[in-house]
């Protein structure tokens, strides 16, 4: 099986498990996902099986500046993970008025520095953040450069404010709410992430795991679900070839085509057949199914 499934992760789910529970009832030993979710986090995960895989570096590349999340927190207090899963480490009861949290908000558009949580998988002296933090040490992690699309606020709903976030790749949504919060003079703890967006692939093709199981334990066609490994691609020019030119591409041998240089998707009668580079009229392979 060669595909993707998008997939509406639910919360209290890692990436890889719920990664690992889609491939198994496909039957497919090899999988791989664009963008962790944390465990706590909910939207959309692309799950890739099989030769599906070989593409996620396309697709992030293609796609790496977009990413966008719905995401809400609660002021007078933080964690140590900066969400609600995580211990508390400070709480100042202070609730910002929303002229503040706006002012802050405005000041977070475009390049800005961002400093990842404690909690995260950036590798800090050969290892894991995370795993130094579970010791009770703080890892020194540097600020590195982020780029946020758009920012707003959107809310007050309860004790939980809301925002929506359009942003580069490596942003850390619970980095955004902390540094929104100390900017408007407080702490907060993020209680909900949503991600809508992801390399191209939205929440309107998305299905839930637990649809999928119950659909794969009643005997039901979970393939109809399954996207094809060029799915995410559309942006990136097609190369059409012939079955000779074809078979010695797919063998790794070069192909004289015509068109500017750069990236292609590689079909032969209709059918993908992996991704290669043109320069000076020549197609070369990079990965073939």
């Amino acid at each position: 099986m060669n595909g993707w499934i998008i997939l509406d992760k639910d919360s209290g789910l890692f990436s890889r498990t719920a990664g690992a529970r889609v491939a198994r009832m496909f039957a497919e030993k090899k999988f791989g996902h664009i963008g962790t979710l944390d465990p706590m986090a909910t939207g959309v995960l692309p799950i890739a099986l099989g030769a599906a895989t070989k593409m996620i570096p396309f697709i992030e590349d293609a796609h790496a500046p977009v990413k966008e999340y719905l995401f809400s927190l609660q002021f007078g207090f933080e964690t140590d993970t900066l969400d609600i899963t995580g211990n508390e480490t400070g709480r100042d009861n202070v609730i910002p008025d929303e002229d503040a949290v706006r002012a802050a908000v405005a000041s977070m558009h475009g390049d800005i520095m961002q400093t990842p949580p404690a909690y995260c998988a950036v590798h800090v002296a050969g290892r894991r953040a995370y795993e130094i933090a579970r010791t009770g040490k703080i890892p020194e992690i540097a600020p590195r450069p982020v780029h946020i699309f758009d920012l707003a606020y959107t809310g007050r709903r309860g004790p939980s404010w809301h925002f929506k976030v359009r942003c580069s790749r490596g942003t850390y949504v619970r980095a955004i709410a902390r540094d929104i919060a100390h900017a408007a003079g407080a702490v907060a703890t993020v209680d909900m992430i949503r991600r809508t967006t992801s390399g191209g692939f939205d929440l309107k093709n998305a299905v839930t795991l637990d649809f999928l199981e119950n659909l794969f334990n009643n005997g039901g066609d979970i393939g109809k679900y399954l996207m094809s490994a060029d799915y995410g691609l559309g942006d990136i020019p097609v190369c059409c070839l012939d079955d000779k030119s074809a078979a010695l591409y797919i063998n790794g041998g070069f192909v004289e085509t015509a068109g500017a240089n750069g990236l292609r998707r590689v079909y032969n009668a209709g059918n993908f057949i992996g991704m290669g580079t043109v320069a000076d009229g020549i197609l070369r392979p990079k990965r073939t199914l």
